[in-house]
């Protein structure tokens, strides 16, 4: 039976090796792949990009290089034909990712934002995500969902279009949610941070 999307990149992540804990995530192999679908990497290069140490990157780059979801060549790193079939899946479920300016509900000093398609049912209280950004790195985090032709959030807004005109204008804008998407925004002190979180709750509603 083929793994999920989410079970192959814990996989990937997750394989145990010998000394010290692993100091990177399921977002580090997400990131790495979605910096590598844009162009071929170095190793240095994708450190600095990810903000891990030597080691860290050379496992990263191990085992995506072991699940066959990356070559290296003199030019760098880049996705075989199984990467980008897996990016592809994360596109289609992550859509937009995009780093967002403050308004009345995300004041932090780095904002960033997820869509996730067609997911709005798993979301309960949103309280399940917020935990996961901050666990991730974030300071807090904003869990919207678009039902009936409006962008609601749980328990405070039936119509942010409403009560908070200017958050909402700028998720419609830049994210264009449709029937049933989430809109996850995190913010942190940091870029990364900010992204991290996001990514962190939208990772909550990826099917197992």
């Amino acid at each position: 039976m083929a793994l999920s999307l989410k079970e192959f990149i814990k996989e990937v992540a997750g394989k145990k090796a010998p000394g010290p804990s692993t100091s990177f995530t399921v977002f580090h192999i997400f990131y790495a792949l979605e910096l590598m679908s844009q162009k071929p990497l170095g190793r240095n290069r994708l450190a600095k990009e990810l903000c891990v140490g030597d080691g860290a990157v050379r496992t990263i780059i191990s085992r995506l290089r072991s699940a066959d979801l990356i070559e290296a060549s003199r030019g760098g790193c880049n996705l075989t034909e199984k990467g980008i079939a897996t990016w592809r899946q994360f596109e289609e479920i992550f859509p937009k990712r995009v780093e967002i300016p403050k308004t009345e509900l995300s004041q932090s000093d780095f904002n960033y934002a997820f869509l996730v398609k067609n997911s709005a049912d798993k979301v309960k209280s949103g309280i399940d995500q917020r935990d996961a950004a901050i666990i991730g790195g974030a300071r807090k985090a904003l869990v919207t969902v678009f039902k009936d032709g409006h962008l609601q959030i749980h328990a405070v807004s039936d119509c942010m279009e409403k009560d908070y005109p200017k958050a909402a204008k700028q998720i419609l804008e830049q994210l264009k949610p449709e029937d049933n998407d989430v809109v996850i925004i995190a913010g942190a002190d940091s870029a990364l941070r900010a992204k991290r979180g996001a990514f962190a709750a939208s990772w909550t509603l990826l099917a197992a």
